[in-house]
């Protein structure tokens, strides 16, 4: 049997008479940018990640982008304030800090939350810190208390990273988006909560910054054709918010089927060369990916494919390594580095069926 990384079309597909019949409305509406879709969408999302406000963007990389713009607008950030962020994160966090003007400051990681190593985050803080930026990898939350409590001794915006944790909850029912000052999220297809192309918000209780980002996200305009802020053309499409708007009724459903998926590979994978992540049984991980670690990366994804076993790396170059951010190539972080050197991503979805999970399980154990 063949087990795919994620069948999205499978996913999909559970929806399909509702998308066909939103999307001859939307054909019928003559609306097409910026309609009552997307109004509904900030409406529902907004409320279910329990905040004030939700302004609806392109993309993620442009929500974490427009945050910091804000706050620069707000006078609460400026051009090179430093931004302290995990070291082993997605490159589209740390494009974000820099297409704003500042400088991001890699924190060493650690590997039981893959989030920032709080014991390193002091040695980085200095007169030009203005943010911190956790970022919940894989879906599964940051050290949140601990992070509050360093931002509040030092007086820190915490911008949360949400985009692979839609849905995720701390212990006092909070979600993410609703833990810091503001949150980016991304909607692209494969996240838990993924549009039928690319989409993102971001979400504040902050309405003087919910509303610069409204404007700064529509040319600056403060009225039709009248812009009063350097702003950019970063909208949340009209289509894709109507599917979004279907799909987050399911979205508390579909990631407790990701942690029973979680929980089952957790108590019947036992391979002592696969090393598999820690969860403590909550809700604080939505398990947008299983990650596990293995010594000899190579051998393992060669003998996945051998198995019909789809699988992805997630991500096989850390930020400081990538060619696109040279100025950070003399640092470095040796956790992070080993990360990014044995992580391999396994199938884990809400629409595997119960012999799919198994033959993962059964393929893991077998691995030698």
């Amino acid at each position: 049997m063949k087990v795919p990384f994620l069948d999205l079309h499978k996913i999909n597909s559970r929806y399909d008479g509702e998308f066909q019949e939103v999307f001859k409305n939307f054909l019928d509406s003559g609306y097409y940018i910026l309609g009552n879709q997307v109004r509904q969408f900030e409406e529902q999302f907004a409320a279910y990640c329990g905040v004030k406000h939700c302004v609806g963007v392109a993309n993620g990389l442009d929500a974490l982008r427009l945050i910091l713009e804000g706050y620069k607008e707000l006078g609460r950030m400026k051009v090179g304030d430093e931004v302290l962020v995990a070291s082993n994160t997605y490159i589209a966090t740390i494009l974000g800090i820099k297409q704003a003007g500042m400088v991001p400051v890699l924190v060493e990681a650690e590997t039981s939350r893959y989030n920032f190593d709080m014991d390193h985050l002091s040695q980085h803080l200095g007169p030009r810190t203005k943010a911190i930026m956790p970022v919940h990898l894989y879906g599964q939350l940051g050290p949140m208390n601990a992070i509050k409590e360093f931002a509040e001794a030092h007086g820190l915006l915490i911008i949360e990273d949400a985009a692979q944790a839609h849905g995720a909850m701390d212990d006092g029912g909070n979600r993410a988006g609703n833990l810091g000052d503001a949150a980016g999220f991304s909607f692209y297809p494969t996240k838990n909560l993924g549009a039928l192309g690319d989409g993102g918000a971001v979400t504040t209780n902050d309405t003087a910054l919910a509303e610069l980002i409204r404007k700064l996200r529509n040319y600056g305009f403060s009225q039709r054709y009248v812009s009063d802020w350097v702003g950019v053309n970063s909208r949340l499409d009209e289509v894709q918010a109507a599917l979004l708007n279907i799909k987050l009724k399911d979205l508390d459903s579909d990631n407790e089927a990701r942690r029973e998926i979680a929980k089952k590979y957790l108590s019947e994978i036992e391979n002592e060369r696969i090393t598999l992540p820690e969860y403590e049984g909550g809700k604080d991980h939505i398990f947008h990916l299983f990650v596990v670690r293995v010594a000899d990366r190579e051998h393992f994804r060669k003998y996945l494919d051998e198995n019909g076993i789809g699988h992805l790396t997630h991500y096989p170059i850390p930020p400081h390594k990538q060619k696109a951010l040279s100025e950070l190539s003399h640092l470095s972080f040796p956790v992070t580095e080993g990360i990014h050197d044995t992580i391999v991503s396994i199938p884990l979805s809400p629409v595997m069926t119960a012999a799919e999970v198994n033959q993962v399980i059964t393929v893991l154990n077998h691995y030698s």
